[in-house]
């Protein structure tokens, strides 16, 4: 292999895995891409999937897994489609012998051949199966065929197969996969140069649809996360607080600065680390939190173009706080004041400074954990006065506090409830944020869409 370490810098790229053994070495293929630089997600077939899990690889790669192509994706798009338009390359690895000859007559029964025959990108196939198969004419002029399609064949090695013969059908080494994807790459404009080519030469309209989210669709805005739970002292040991970790939304500050935005992110309480590249204000109760807020929406407008409320801020504080470690032995009775709603707050500052500043308005998202139920979550929507709000029951497994995983409701104001499946924080976040950009990208080009209510509680 040669030198590495970021040829692959901001390149999208998708994964085919195909029923074969070798699929397993697919998570190291994904590794191996990743540390190039790549973004990458994944396309399987149903036999792939008896092979390997999808959980592993939406972890590693937190993007969901599209291995049915007929399901459509949380937003409605077609998955195959949204990802044969949305990559650079696809390296299709392992590659069976059925899907070869598949690809080669045009036969869309999974969604890999469906990505492969809607893109115009570099395809990268490296075949793996018992070496009798792989020498047979059929799987040779299917090869052929794929060369003549112009996709890149990574020819298998020899050596001991998973039926105990040897011969040449092992999948090329994982070294040999990425060279060969960054040696189609090369020369190949980036995923933002297209795009950039492509608007200097349309004749579209000034006024135009908003484009499907991209990478680079957060440049040059600046966007506010809140996250974790506040701690509101009882005295200077103890503290009232909740269970949040700021996964949730330490999530939603990574996916916003990989989008190529300026990310400032108001820390309470938490158990993950921040991400590299976010301005980080800490506030560890809900008054730090409320100041840290008032800073960024003055009464001359908003300083922000994206606020994503993901923290638990504590609904109760101490009336009275102790200014000294409180003894056990006398016993405790703790006077609770309410502390302020700072979605709603923060959203009436916001319109109170657009109405007197003329500035652009902003998209407010809020977040609201329930228990047993979400019926309460439209009316937050509209009392909050927010544009979005992502809504989760906490007491369903691998939806709660401290999770990797979440399973979300969206709320909008221009729409019914979206449920989402049960996915990695990671994903939510990128879900909820192509929401968040077309929204954005709306009131850019003057498109009628709905505000906020006003603040009704």
């Amino acid at each position: 292999m040669t030198e590495s370490g970021s040829r692959l810098q901001g390149r999208r790229i998708a994964i085919g895995i195909t029923g074969s053994i070798a699929a397993y070495k697919a998570v190291e293929l994904l590794r191996l891409l990743q540390t190039e630089g790549a973004d990458v997600r994944v396309l399987m077939t149903t036999a792939a999937t008896e092979f390997i899990g999808t959980l592993t690889l939406e972890t590693l790669s937190r993007h969901p897994v599209d291995s049915d192509v007929l399901a459509l994706q949380a937003d409605g798009r077609i998955g195959h489609i949204s990802t044969a338009h949305d990559v650079e390359a696809i390296v299709v690895a392992p590659a069976t012998a059925h899907w070869l000859g598949a690809m080669a007559h045009g036969l869309a029964g999974d969604s890999i051949t469906a990505a492969c025959l809607a893109t115009s990108v570099p395809v990268i196939v490296a075949p793996a199966m018992d070496g009798g198969m792989y020498v047979h004419p059929a799987t040779q002029a299917n090869v052929a065929r794929l060369r003549e399609f112009g996709y890149h064949i990574v020819e298998p090695e020899s050596g001991p197969l998973a039926s105990g013969m040897i011969g040449q059908g092992r999948l090329a080494s994982l070294d040999r996969i990425v060279d060969a994807t960054v040696s189609a790459l090369r020369g190949a404009p980036a995923a933002a140069e297209r795009r950039e080519e492509a608007a200097s030469a349309s004749s579209a309209p000034a006024k135009s649809t908003p484009a499907r989210p991209s990478r680079t669709d957060l440049a040059g805005r600046h966007v506010v996360v809140t996250a974790g739970g506040t701690a509101e002292p009882i005295d200077p040991v103890r503290f009232v607080g909740n269970r949040s970790s700021g996964k949730m939304g330490v999530a939603v500050a990574e996916d916003a600065l990989d989008r190529g935005a300026t990310v400032t992110l108001i820390l309470a309480n938490h158990t993950v680390e921040p991400p590299s590249g976010a301005e980080v204000t800490h506030a560890e109760t809900a008054a730090e939190m409320e100041a840290a807020l008032r800073a960024l929406t003055p009464p001359e407008g908003p300083r922000f173009d994206i606020l994503v409320m993901a923290a638990a801020v504590a609904d109760f504080r101490p009336r009275s706080p102790s200014g000294k470690k409180m003894s056990r032995s006398s016993g405790m009775t703790l006077e609770m004041d309410a502390t302020p709603d700072l979605l709603a707050e923060t959203a009436e500052r916001v319109r109170t400074g657009i109405r007197a500043s003329g500035a652009r308005r902003p998209v407010l998202v809020g977040f609201a954990a329930e228990t047993g139920s979400l019926e309460r979550a439209d009316e937050k929507l509209r009392s909050k006065g927010v544009d979005l709000l992502v809504a989760n029951d906490v007491t369903e497994p691998g939806s709660g506090f401290g999770t990797d995983t979440n399973k979300v409701t969206i709320y909008s104001t221009d729409g019914p409830p979206e449920e989402l499946p049960l996915l990695p924080k990671r994903a939510v976040a990128e879900l909820l944020l192509d929401r968040v950009v077309v929204r954005l990208a709306a009131i850019a080009d003057g498109s009628p869409t709905p505000e906020p209510t006003e603040t009704s509680e």
